[in-house]
């Protein structure tokens, strides 16, 4: 399909469809061979690729075709040319994921479809490959929350080479819009290191190169991340292998952490009651770990310490296990611009402290041994921590060329947007629009990818990046205490509707909440029990540490720490936080005001979304909810999909189910005179219009 003839070269305006397919094939794939053909066809010089257009032209689409996505690069520029300073400055970020190898047929373009496509057409031939993963670009601001999904491309195999010219050729169109691009990031992967090391970066811990210049050979300078969850990921791996490792004198023993996941739930004495004569007569407390506390937190840290106290044997001599869970923690406030250093670590005063911390890694890492004394950062297990070492000389690159002395206005660069959490929020988001968990083909891919770039916008905290994690976040799910513990103790499958028994005195006299339920009546404590049922409901699939706190009532008296929990129960079941109790009563209300429960109409989305709704407009204007974790849950307040408007939903939600469609299996024991105790089963749990409740 390519002429033979040099004249049929000329003139690159005038090259077919497939003339240009081959120039960018072999411009990505094999640069050198690019480069000898040069010397015989007027292919475009890669370096003239800063001023001249041509290539990443040829790469470019509209609508949500493969290749970039011409019309969020003339959104970019229109807000460039305005003067906007928030998008002066930016990351750019890749990913890929995987895809369904199938061939199909398009009836509007009358083609077939799931070949490899850069943008410059399909490789649509009986010998041309399918493409089997999908390689995203995305540009994030650093002084603002704004992303921007720069395209995708259609791969059938790909290469570190590959991914460092698209990413030359991603920078060489942002440049040429106006926004100057500061970092890259990456899986901590394979790829991702092939990437690093194409594009010039050394990761050596004796001699770290963390930029590379692009164009190659200017003086422009590009720092290179790796991503801190992959990489924290990697290093649970390393130890999880090694069992133990030594540094100077200290022992980090793997074995605590499972301890501590594994630790079951244990009710706790108490001193005895004044007026009872006796311990618990009001309730009981249990201390219980916190699976959504991430490994590497404060929370870990302190929790080992707590239990050690208590003497517990499981925790003796667990000082070396808290030095590095603690070193860990502080790594990952400074990536994730939280704890003492807040949102913007890169100002000029907290420098002298993020660099002492970065030393102290680097000395810990450095001299980590396993049990037979080899270095760990020169074995196989090491990338993980050289990721950390990289990431903290770009850091530190950055915060010596890129932010103002001190009383000067700072470049407020967020160390957020040097992680992949802002495309991963994008992939998720691309992944429900696919319609299924398993890989998509390209003809859904490119379906669910316009679907989403139609309702894309630039400005900060748009509904697909620039918030918080959610709560339900999966990137977090294995880095938890709830992850580690499946591992080593499998849980049995959860039953639909456990059978919690519920008994006098649900909530405790000293409670603001008990005191309001002390002498009401029996369907207002049916309703609390259901509360606390929501909250381990949610509390099973939560991923947040502070969030799944925030759904008890706990005994914060003892240990201000959200990873170990004292929480209240009475007859086996959870006491609901003030909170979720009242959001459970709200819809209560609105579900006997607005629907007929039991009605045919219960089964329908609509039915349940208006209720959703309702539940919402009666919570306007009342007094803030979670109060204890206002901060947390108002991370990201510029996203619609903060903590706090998830938990607000995912309680709603849980509990108009449980509402609608009772399991006829679920019984429940309620208080019926001193000493009686009656059952409740099924539909016959809650009576249904609101004060028609009698009490035996």
């Amino acid at each position: 399909d390519l002429p033979r003839e040099l004249h049929s070269w000329r003139q690159m305006a005038d090259y077919s469809p497939e003339m240009r397919q081959f120039a960018c094939l072999l411009h990505l794939y094999h640069i050198k061979a690019y480069d000898y053909l040069r010397k015989i066809l007027p292919l475009p010089h890669p370096y003239s690729l800063t001023k001249q257009v041509v290539i990443p032209s040829w790469l470019s689409n509209n609508e949500a075709a493969a290749g970039f996505s011409g019309d969020i690069f003339l959104q970019l520029q229109e807000k460039v040319e305005r003067g906007d300073q928030a998008y002066r400055y930016c990351a750019v970020l890749v990913r890929d994921m995987s895809l369904q190898k199938q061939q199909e047929w398009d009836p509007q373009t009358k083609r077939l479809t799931g070949f490899v496509d850069l943008g410059a057409g399909i490789l649509d031939a009986d010998e041309a490959p399918l493409a089997s993963e999908a390689i995203i670009l995305m540009a994030v601001g650093l002084s603002s929350p704004w992303t921007a999904p720069l395209g995708y491309f259609f791969v059938n195999s790909t290469s570190g080479h590959f991914l460092a010219q698209l990413l030359r050729q991603a920078i060489n169109k942002l440049n040429n819009i106006g926004i100057v691009v500061l970092a890259v990031t990456s899986g901590a992967a394979a790829r991702g290191a092939q990437t690093a090391r194409a594009l010039g970066i050394r990761i050596d811990p004796r001699r770290i190169q963390c930029t590379f210049q692009h164009p190659p050979g200017s003086a422009h300078s590009i720092a290179y991340f790796f991503d801190v969850c992959h990489a924290l990921l990697l290093i649970r791996n390393a130890l999880q292998c090694f069992q133990k490792v030594e540094w100077l004198g200290d022992t980090v023993w793997w074995q605590h952490v499972v301890e501590l996941a594994a630790l079951q739930e244990q009710r706790v004495l108490e001193p005895c009651s004044p007026e009872s004569g006796r311990a618990g007569s009001k309730g009981s407390c249990h201390l219980k770990v916190n699976p959504a506390t991430l490994l590497f937190s404060e929370g870990v840290a302190e929790a080992l310490e707590h239990l050690q106290k208590l003497g517990l044997a499981s925790f003796q001599n667990c000082s070396g296990t808290v030095k590095f869970v603690r070193l860990m923690s502080s790594l990952c406030d400074v990536f994730y611009g939280r704890g003492p250093y807040g949102k913007e670590p890169l100002l000029a005063g907290n420098y002298t402290k993020i660099s002492n911390l970065f030393d102290e890694a680097k000395s810990f890492f450095v001299n980590l041994t396993d049990s037979v004394g080899r270095y760990i950062i020169k074995g196989k297990r090491k990338l993980g921590f050289l990721s950390f070492l990289l990431n903290a000389e770009s850091l530190k690159w950055l915060s010596s060329n890129y932010t103002c002395p001190e009383g000067t206005p700072p470049h407020q660069l967020r160390t957020r947007a040097f992680t992949l959490d802002p495309l991963e929020q994008f992939l998720r988001a691309l992944q429900q629009a696919c319609g299924s968990s398993g890989s998509p083909t390209c003809t859904v891919f490119q379906a669910a990818y316009h679907k989403l770039l139609a309702s894309c916008s630039l400005a900060p905290g748009s509904p697909h990046g620039g918030g918080s994690a959610s709560p339900w976040d999966t990137r977090r799910r294995d880095l938890t205490l709830g992850s580690i513990r499946a591992q080593y103790h499998p849980a049995p499958a959860r039953a639909l509707a456990p059978e919690y028994p519920y008994s006098a005195g649900l909530l405790l006299p000293s409670s603001a909440l008990s005191n309001a339920l002390t002498d009401l009546s029996l369907y207002t404590r049916s309703l609390a029990c259901a509360a606390g049922w929501v909250a381990e409901q949610l509390a099973s699939d939560l991923h947040c540490e502070a969030c799944l706190a925030s759904l008890f009532e706990a005994d914060e008296s003892r240990l201000r720490c959200r990873s170990v929990l004292y929480i209240r129960k009475l007859g086996g079941v959870s006491l609901p936080s003030a909170s979720v109790h009242h959001i459970t009563s709200i819809s209560e209300q609105v579900l006997n005001r607005y629907g007929k429960v039991g009605g045919a109409s219960k089964n329908t989305k609509l039915w349940h979304l208006s209720l959703e709704q309702k539940v919402f407009q009666e919570l306007l204007g009342e007094s803030p909810l979670f109060p204890t974790f206002t901060n947390h849950l108002f991370e990201g307040d510029l996203s619609i999909n903060n903590h706090y408007t998830v938990l607000v939903k995912e309680i709603t939600r849980c509990y108009l189910n449980i509402r609608t469609n009772p399991p006829q299996h679920l019984t429940l024991k309620y208080p019926c005179g001193k000493h009686r105790l009656k059952r409740l089963k099924g539909k016959h749990l809650f009576p249904s219009p609101l004060g028609s409740c009698q009490s035996s």
